[in-house]
């Protein structure tokens, strides 16, 4: 599977794609609320995901994506992270592997084309469900953390 080769090629050179990732991150102007992320925090997610992609491209279930994902979205609300800066890094990540596998070369004939398409069908599913449910973690830490406000804030007006 020509698909396959090219996610462990990707995991083969996870470490400095994951250095390359966190640099764009780092310095984009639409991800400046990452910022509040600890370096060494972005470095593990990137690493995580770039060095076992198969896994999660394969064989983990959308529920495992589901639960992964919320837990980050909760992470970076709670960090103060804007959201909008969150999900561009999502996007990003997900460019900036398709751009390693397009300096790769491997647009050589149709079985390797075949293989890319599949790839990116597979690398659009899990990057796009990512998305999904960060914002959804997001959101619900966001919403938890507002109820109590709430609450108070009735609370005094009834006094």
């Amino acid at each position: 599977m020509v698909g396959l080769r090219l996610v462990r090629l990707i995991e083969s050179h996870s470490h400095e794609l994951a250095t390359e990732l966190i640099e764009k991150i780092q310095s984009s102007s639409r991800t400046r609320g990452m910022r509040k992320v600890p370096s060494e925090e972005l470095q593990e997610r990137a690493y995580e995901i770039l060095h076992h992609l198969s896994e999660w491209l394969l064989t983990k279930s959308e529920a495992d994506i589901k639960d992964r994902y919320l837990q980050i979205g909760e992470r970076r609300a709670a960090q103060g992270v804007p959201l909008s800066d969150y999900c561009w890094a999502i996007v990003l990540t997900k460019r900036h592997v398709w751009a390693f596998l397009q300096r790769q070369g491997f647009l050589r004939g149709p079985v390797e084309l075949y293989g890319e398409m599949e790839l990116l069908q597979f690398l659009d599913h899990f990057f796009d469900s990512a998305l999904c449910y960060a914002a959804n973690g997001y959101e619900q830490y966001i919403e938890e953390q507002q109820v109590p406000v709430e609450r108070h804030s009735k609370a005094h007006v009834s006094l």
